[in-house]
């Protein structure tokens, strides 16, 4: 067994900068055997988000700032800052952002993305 580096354990930022705010990315294959992608989402813009789509896996939505209207199976819920939304597995979702921005974490319960797009 090779031996463990921390720094082999932390993930970056690609642009440099420092602290959490306007990082977005994409990650899969985290170090550690993470098991799991994220999708790290920050704007300010309204009217963005994927179109319908399912994932054979659960995938958590950590609202940080701002809302985003969620379609769940067919039905709209509003997320906003301070909620976690967890839309379960085989299920068909999307989501549009709302005035004033959104900010969340979105983690898939897999080490890969699949997705498969319904629209």
């Amino acid at each position: 067994m090779s031996e463990l580096s921390v720094d082999d354990l932390i993930v970056d930022r690609p642009d440099g900068r420092d602290g959490g705010e306007g990082w977005t990315e994409n990650y899969e294959e985290l170090p550690g055997g993470a098991g799991v992608s994220i999708i790290l989402e920050s704007t300010t813009r309204a009217g963005l988000g994927p179109r319908l789509h399912k994932h054979p896996y659960a995938e958590t939505f950590i609202i940080r700032r701002g809302s985003a209207t969620f379609t769940v199976d067919g039905h709209e819920v509003v997320g906003r800052a301070g909620q976690i939304l967890v839309v379960p597995a085989d299920t068909p979702h999307k989501f549009r952002t709302n005035e004033g921005g959104y900010e969340a974490i979105h983690i898939h319960t897999s080490g890969a993305f699949e997705t498969e797009w319904l629209e």
